[in-house]
């Protein structure tokens, strides 16, 4: 394991610097007093010198290998989903810690390697799901993990999300799309050979919650997707087999009305009871059968998406304390997943087995 930093700030990078790295990431990052915003990378010049200048980075770099030179404590990998495994592994490589937007990578095989390289050098690999860090999700992991619900045996994960416009688009052909930091780049998400669609976009989301909640993870998946309107999936809907014999349903639906809150619902049903939670509603309640139920009082407004809390954890790993709580393989296990629904749905739902870890 690296050593932690003590006795000084934490040294950052980004690689990638788009719409979220920049109205989340970095001005998180760079009201800290314990963070120095060492280095940034991004292709394009222009957009770059705009970062650089807008948050007071020392070095700016159109070519992210020059940023590894740095000796950094942390890489925040931000760039084009397509471009996660290249960049975070060379992080990696670099001896540095790293936070690596989701999807994590595109290809199963690419996630575990991710996982075994920073498991090899001893550094954190976090993908910030911020909702794992809510303190309701929290409790509802520690009521998992003492065994509230008895041995897992049946899922329904379902989320929803207001982002019609963000993944059907409708601004032209790609070769007119302007990359921009104020907002995301359509190429990212509205592209499928780039990562686009729902399921890498948000199913990501979902299925990482009830993989870190269960422990489970897909062995066997059959799956339909629509897209109307849209270059990539809008609608996804799964059956899932999962290790150890549970089965289970994942679905996603890319359209709810601007502004609504996002949905997002698990409820898991085992041999002791069921846990039963709603971001939408801010519910969490555990029914079980020998009438000894819970019910947390979650306080209204706590449901709702916010990512404040993973990129100061970032820091303080690095720092040598905390706890991460949306580690790589977590990460990995819903790349699996989402691979399968993707060749499944090629298939007209035929069932796929999800490769075993090696």
């Amino acid at each position: 394991m690296r050593e932690p930093v003590v006795g000084r700030k934490v040294r950052l990078g980004f690689i990638g610097a788009g719409w979220w790295a920049t109205v989340n990431h970095m001005p998180i990052l760079a009201a800290r007093d314990d963070v120095e915003m060492v280095a940034v990378s991004r292709r394009d010049p222009q957009l770059l010198r705009e970062v650089q200048e807008k948050f007071g980075f020392e070095f700016a770099f159109t070519d992210y290998r020059e940023l590894l030179q740095l000796g950094l404590d942390g890489i925040l990998v931000g760039s084009p989903h397509a471009a996660h495994h290249e960049h975070a592994l060379a992080a990696l490589q670099s001896g540095a810690h790293v936070l690596c937007e989701k999807p994590m990578t595109l290809d199963p095989a690419q996630a575990w390697e991710l996982v075994h390289e920073a498991r090899a050098r001893g550094l954190h690999l976090l993908v910030p799901y911020g909702w794992h860090y809510k303190p309701f999700i929290r409790e509802a992991k520690r009521l998992m993990d003492q065994g509230v619900v008895g041995e897992v045996e049946y899922a329904l994960c379902h989320m929803a999300s207001p982002t019609k416009g963000f993944f059907a688009g409708g601004g032209g052909p790609p070769e007119q799309w302007q990359a921009t930091i104020s907002g995301p780049d359509p190429g990212t998400w509205q592209l499928p050979e780039r990562g686009g669609g729902y399921a890498h976009g948000q199913i990501s989301h979902s299925s990482a919650l009830l993989f870190w909640l269960t422990g489970l993870h897909a062995t066997r998946v059959a799956a339909l997707m629509t897209r109307p309107g849209s270059r990539v999936d809008m609608y996804d809907a799964a059956a899932v087999e999962f290790g150890g014999g549970a089965i289970g349903t994942i679905s996603g639906a890319a359209t709810l009305p601007d502004n609504d809150k996002f949905q997002l619902e698990l409820r898991v049903f085992g041999s002791d009871g069921v846990l039963l939670l709603d971001v939408e509603r801010e519910r969490l309640e555990v029914r079980r059968h020998d009438g000894m139920h819970v019910s947390q009082e979650v306080p209204a407004g706590e449901g709702a998406y916010s990512c404040e809390e993973p990129p100061a954890r970032f820091v303080e790993l690095i720092g040598g304390y905390g706890v991460n709580e949306s580690p790589g393989e977590i990460a990995a296990r819903t790349v699996e997943l989402i691979d399968a629904m993707h060749r499944s749905a090629a298939l007209d739902g035929a069932p796929v087995e999800v490769d075993p870890v090696t």
